[in-house]
């Protein structure tokens, strides 16, 4: 049997960052709530069951943490595409898509979201 195409979904990770235009969201962190969903070539790893042919998710998560928690975004938009540019980053990839939730962003809602894809040819 032949196992091509994986999804990896990195589900409700929480962070803080320095997000939005308002003197209050720029000056204090807030929380944002990040998911991703990674779809790959995996046909290597399913034959070979060898960590170095696999996508590897942690290191994946560990470059999302570094980057929200370590810089300043005016934008969802900004936030979001550059989460999206170290997801669709290694060569196995084929489609990518992260979405960013602003809890509490606006009143009467549990929070406000943006979500941003992209295909990679082969």
């Amino acid at each position: 049997m032949n196992f091509n195409l994986a999804t990896i979904k990195i589900k409700n990770l929480r962070l803080r960052t320095y997000i939005g235009i308002n003197e209050d969201e720029i000056k204090n962190k807030q929380d944002v709530v990040v998911n991703v969903k990674i779809d790959y070539d995996a046909e290597k790893a399913t034959n070979t069951d060898d960590m170095s042919d696999a996508l590897n998710y942690k290191t994946i998560t560990k470059a999302i943490i570094k980057l929200v928690e370590d810089n300043r975004f005016s934008l969802l938009e900004k936030l979001t595409a550059d989460v999206l540019s170290i997801a669709a980053e290694h060569s196995s990839v084929r489609h990518a898509e992260v979405e960013v939730d602003k809890p509490h962003a606006l009143r009467f809602s549990d929070s406000v979201s943006l979500t941003l894809s992209c295909n990679k040819s082969e």
